[in-house]
């Protein structure tokens, strides 16, 4: 029998050995945990790989294009979503939806982004790299700067998009493990990092120096690979989602119609309305701005001033006063990077110099050759003296200028050979009165003659 001491040690390193492994099995199951939660998802199975050729800028036709991915991914079980990127970035609500359709992905599918070779993965594109599994470059390529733009905006909402957006970035960086400071940088001093920046500042995953690459590197080379890209309704979309486009089409659609009743050809009006349509639909789309609205409206009433004027210099005010509509048409909205380039600044000049050689082009040649039809035309002929050829009761035929004409008379029925003068036109039919023969004042002799003779 044991003694009591001893007894006692022997049930305190039973109860110690229980303790430790109690301990080693909390241990154990917290790291297996944290593990868990803070690895890259893994490519599921066999399934096939859906591949978005996202060779586009950051719009309303992308973003719907990005749900149709993941709706197909899901639909088709895939193992995974890469999206191959190359963008300049674009809106900033639009980029939020992306986000959006990557990260409510029910069934877990992870999604890859490689930067195609020289390509970007800028502004708004960054975000959209940063919400994904994991990050591989290609040689040359580039990603960020994301600093967000309000168009237009003030200093106060300028700061408060910059602020969300670097709570947006940071917290992506979080999420996959990648470096806040770095993703701090890129919203609030602009900054962009090549690719081996960006591996070594630990923003992306790696390198690769081909799609092939990439998807061997995240062990799906031996998978069946589905390739989408923007159908033609997404490329309307994203068309029409250029606020510079908007605006010109609407202007050259209502120029266009103005010249068709210059030179009725009925192609130039359907052109032009077709046009008109596209710019409205396309500004609806972005939530154009009132005031670039309004004064785009404005613009449209001076070119259509034109059809009354016919000098030319209505339509050429017009097309520059729609030219600064244009550039508002943007004010308000959030973008990275801003939509107002140089090469915005070059398609409205040009839009203005056509607009200035449209309206010379009226003065100089369509106004003359109205000013002579006038004098030559129909028109021309209210007020002329012409001859009845047949009775007029009260219809018939008249001559004038020289051409016989169908006739109407306002003043009773008239003879033929009788004089008419010409009063209006309707259609084709000449409105006539007959002229009153004036007769002839008595002479004097032939006064005097009667006055002698009754005396």
């Amino acid at each position: 029998m044991l003694k009591p001491k001893r007894k006692v040690l022997r049930i305190s390193i039973i109860l110690g050995l229980l303790g430790a492994a109690l301990l080693l099995l909390v241990a154990s199951s917290f790291f297996v945990s944290s593990a868990t939660a803070s690895a890259q998802p893994e490519a599921s199975g066999n399934g096939n790989v859906i591949i978005a050729n996202f060779n586009v800028p950051v719009d309303p036709g992308s973003s719907t294009f990005m749900s149709r991915v993941v709706s197909t991914a899901q639909n088709q079980k895939a193992a995974a979503i890469v999206i191959e990127m190359n963008t300049p970035g674009g809106t900033l609500s639009d980029m939020l939806s992306i986000i959006t359709s990557i990260e409510v992905n029910e069934t877990g599918i992870p999604t890859y982004t490689f930067i195609v070779p020289n390509g970007l993965g800028a502004s708004a594109g960054s975000y959209i790299a940063m919400a994904t599994a994991s990050i591989l470059m290609g040689p040359g390529s580039e990603i960020g700067p994301s600093t967000p733009i309000v168009v237009g905006g003030t200093a106060l909402e300028q700061n408060h998009t910059e602020d969300a957006m670097i709570s947006l970035m940071q917290s992506l960086a979080t999420e996959w493990g990648r470096n806040t400071t770095a993703a701090f940088n890129m919203v609030y001093a602009d900054q962009a990092f090549t690719a081996n920046q960006a591996v070594a500042y630990n923003v992306v995953n790696g390198t690769a120096n081909s799609l092939s690459d990439a998807l061997s590197q995240w062990g799906l080379s031996g998978n069946h690979q589905v390739f989408l890209s923007e159908d033609l309704y997404e490329q309307i979309l994203s068309a029409l989602s250029n606020s510079t486009l908007d605006g010109i089409l609407f202007l050259i659609g209502v120029v266009a119609v103005v010249l068709d009743v210059f030179h009725p050809t009925i192609v130039l009006t359907v052109l032009g309305i077709i046009a008109i349509v596209a710019g409205l639909v396309g500004a609806e789309i972005i939530g154009a701005s009132l005031l670039g609205i309004v004064i785009l409206v404005v613009a449209a009433g001076l070119i259509v001033a034109e059809l009354k004027l016919g000098h030319g210099f209505a339509l050429m005010a017009g097309v520059i006063l729609g030219a600064f509509g244009i550039y508002y048409l943007s004010l308000g909205l959030d973008y990275s990077p801003s939509p107002i380039t140089g090469l915005v600044y070059i398609e409205l000049s040009l839009l203005i110099m056509f607009g200035v050689l449209i309206g010379l082009y009226i003065r100089w040649a369509i106004g003359p050759i109205r000013r002579r039809s006038k004098l030559t035309g129909p028109e021309a002929m209210i007020g002329k003296i012409g001859v009845a050829t047949t009775d007029l009761k009260p219809k018939g035929e008249v001559r004038v200028m020289g051409e016989n004409w169908r006739a109407e008379s306002l003043s009773g029925d008239i003879k033929q050979g009788e004089k008419v003068n010409v009063k209006a036109l309707k259609g084709l039919v000449v409105m006539v009165e007959k002229v009153q023969e004036q007769k002839a004042p008595p002479n004097d002799s032939s006064t005097h003659t009667s006055v002698n003779e009754s005396k």
